[in-house]
């Protein structure tokens, strides 16, 4: 082993004695398809669950059976599911399959969002430059807090009367 270095002084006379920094190369990541040529991703919000598949097609989004107009019928919500898709710039190159459980309409939008980002990196890595800037792989942690015992809610107390 060589001499161990005290001081940064010391520290800065080894790396520039060992010559020119070592260059990493980058970390190269394996696309996951199946035999069927899809891709997997799990997404959660709130306390709502999404599995999501995604296959080369025409831009169809089916959610539980359903299109995707049919099953969340607010425009909002259809375009915040269509938002990976959107900023990687694959809105019509890719069909997506979703079964969506728990939650309401938009815990479930959330956790579709969620799934169809995770199913594209895993589709094409080099994508996971693009979509975690914009927050897409992180999974939202906020849930609904917990009613507590005399509360009127979490947090709201019972109205308090003097006489």
């Amino acid at each position: 082993m060589s001499e161990t270095a005290n001081s940064l002084e010391d520290l800065k006379a080894v790396t520039e004695g060992e010559g020119a920094p070592v260059e990493l190369a980058p970390i190269t990541a394996e696309p996951k398809i199946d035999e069927q040529g899809r891709s997997y991703g799990t997404g959660r919000r709130k306390s709502a669950t999404a599995r999501v598949w995604i296959k080369p097609g025409t831009g169809k989004i089916t959610i539980n059976g359903k299109d995707q107009e049919e099953y969340f019928a607010r425009p909002v919500l259809r375009m915040v599911i269509e938002q990976p898709l959107v900023e990687a710039e694959r809105r019509t190159e890719f069909d997506v399959i979703a079964t969506v459980k728990g939650s309401g309409l938009s815990g479930q939008a959330g956790a579709v969002r969620h799934g169809i980002a995770r199913a594209l990196v895993n589709y094409e890595p080099q994508l996971r430059r693009m979509l975690k800037p914009f927050g897409f792989l992180t999974r939202d942690p906020r849930v609904v807090e917990r009613k507590k015992y005399g509360k009127a809610k979490a947090r709201r107390s019972f109205q308090f009367s003097k006489r």
